[in-house]
């Protein structure tokens, strides 16, 4: 919910669709509740549900759902439509940007717990309709959630959207999906219950608590922050997933780098190209790649030895070509570079791979 952009993923054509990839699991429950913020605004909702392909006549069907690339669409013009971050949540709006503010509040932090209790202090400045607070005790942490005046229509749909949006945002922050030991809710258990288990995918999930409230090891409140700002304006461009879909891992930097040191055919990658296509400074880069205990070089060395040999076993260019490929200036630097990763120089590995082949 962080000041997302518009969906561009071919939706499916009814809200009933299951696809393998994103299936229909999300309530029509969540839906209503967005069409009460548009009544609740005398504004029609029918263009939203159009953006996110859900017949309006199936709004009034209980028992169907959607999917998350729906709920993602529906919402994020809702946003827009609405300027209302919160979706009608509480008595004032958030207007477009006020959890990116959030966010910005909270990156830079040195590690999570400071990181979470920013939010949970900045939120009740922009939102004193509730307030969230972060404790812990004998190795849990816990987010509550507490209720400072009825929300009325908006109470089950406002709770958990709350609450994902702050564990979808952690588990970014440490690029780690944050395993949750509990979730509670202070009203009885919905029809839609499964969708809990599919959202929060808590070791235990409990109704009718005092309370709502997330609880997950104390250790990652210690987790320094594996985003920076870069990383921050990127994710701000499109936010509804890290609310709407429990979070994946994203790749590495390493893996990310390797890819590009290996599309990079003939091209030769610097520490200025690189972090810029990554979107971040020179020094992020160096930072982050020594954090996952690699470095720029050592991975610009592996992948010229991997391009080196198989150029040499796969095709019959000459030497000087093979070195120009791994971005060597000459061949000599090539050669010397080649005989310290192999012991052989280049014409001789060739030869001597030939011989093994016949």
């Amino acid at each position: 919910m962080l000041t997302p952009s518009l969906v561009k993923t071919p939706l499916p054509h009814h809200a009933s669709s299951v696809l393998k990839s994103h299936p229909a699991i999300t309530p029509m429950a969540f839906v209503n509740a967005i069409i009460h913020a548009y009544e609740a605004r005398q504004m029609s909702p029918l263009v939203a549900l159009e953006k996110a392909q859900i017949p309006p006549e199936l709004v009034s069907h209980a028992d169907e759902c959607i999917t998350a690339l729906q709920m993602e669409a529906l919402s994020d013009a809702a946003m827009r439509e609405l300027d209302d971050e919160a979706l009608g949540w509480f008595e004032r709006r958030l207007p477009w940007g006020s959890y990116g503010m959030l966010a910005r509040a909270s990156i830079s932090a040195p590690h999570l717990g400071l990181a979470l209790a920013r939010w949970c202090r900045h939120h009740g400045l922009i939102a004193p309709d509730i307030e969230l607070s972060l404790s812990e005790q004998a190795g849990v942490a816990t987010l509550t959630l507490h209720e400072r005046r009825p929300l009325g229509a908006m109470h089950e749909f406002c709770l958990i959207s709350v609450l994902r949006n702050i564990h979808g945002f952690a588990s970014w922050l440490v690029n780690e999906p944050i395993a949750l030991l509990h979730a509670g809710f202070p009203f009885a258990a919905p029809q839609h219950t499964g969708v809990y288990q599919v959202l929060f995918s808590p070791v235990n999930l409990q109704f009718d608590t005092p309370v709502a409230s997330l609880q997950f090891e104390a250790r990652w409140l210690q987790a320094p922050l594996a985003r920076d700002e870069a990383a921050l304006n990127r994710m701000l461009q499109r936010a509804l997933p890290i609310q709407v879909r429990p979070y994946q891992r994203e790749k590495t930097l390493v893996q990310r780098v390797r890819q590009l040191l290996t599309a990079s055919t003939e091209e030769q990658q610097t520490a200025e190209t690189l972090s810029r296509q990554l979107h971040v400074s020179q020094r992020s880069l160096h930072r982050q790649l020594k954090e996952e205990g690699a470095s720029l070089q050592a991975l610009k060395d592996e992948i010229r030895r991997e391009r080196a040999i198989a150029l040499l076993l796969r095709t019959s260019r000459p030497i000087k070509r093979v070195a120009q490929a791994c971005g060597f200036l000459n061949d000599k630097s090539f050669i010397r570079a080649f005989r310290l990763w192999t012991g052989l120089s280049p014409s001789e590995f060739r030869k001597t791979a030939g011989q093994r082949a016949a």
